[in-house]
Parts: structure tokens; sequence; C-alpha cells
């Protein structure tokens, strides 16, 4: 991975649902909507208090989280799509199976 996210930032791939609808109907890319939910690939360091000190980020490599519609810049790293976001836009860690 060539890109290292800074200080309260987290580097997220987002992941894509199923293409099928129940009934069978496959959803075009124009009228899907973005995934709210991806993995998180890299974080920062942390957040720096006012005295210095680097509090680390409560999200960790390999978590599925859930973050807002709107939420993230996206960059395209080594020809794949990722979101680069605070660690305050991500709204939970989903539970694992």
């Amino acid at each position: 991975m060539k890109f290292r996210p800074l200080h309260d930032r987290v580097l997220i791939k987002r992941i894509e649902k199923d293409e099928k609808t129940a009934s069978g109907i496959i959803i075009p890319d124009t009228a899907k909507e973005k995934p709210i939910e991806g993995s998180v690939v890299a974080v920062g360091s942390g957040v720096r208090t006012d005295d210095g000190k680097i509090l680390p980020l409560d999200v960790k490599v390999g978590d599925v989280v859930i973050f807002g519609k709107w939420s993230g810049t996206e960059i395209k790293v080594d020809g794949e799509e990722y979101l680069v976001m605070k660690e305050s836009d991500i709204m939970g860690v989903r539970a694992a199976a």
C-alpha cells in the first residue's frame, strides 16, 4: 500500500453488495446506491491532544465499519478506489458474525 493516513484519518475500502434483487432482477451500476459500509485498510497514528499526547483510534485494520452516505473523500491508489475519512465520520463497527 502506497498510502498512509495521517492523525485521526482512516482508509476504507467499500464493501459492494449483491447486484440482484431477491426476485433475480439485476441492478445496473447507474441505479445502485454507494455502499455505506466498508473494511478498514489503514489507520492513522491517532489524534493529538492539546498537551501533545497521541490518543490511539478506536478502529483497527480489518474492522467492518458503517459510515455516512456522503462521508469521506474518494481516492484511487494502485488503481483501486478507497475512501479517506476522519474517525469521527464512522458511525460504528459491525460485530463479527
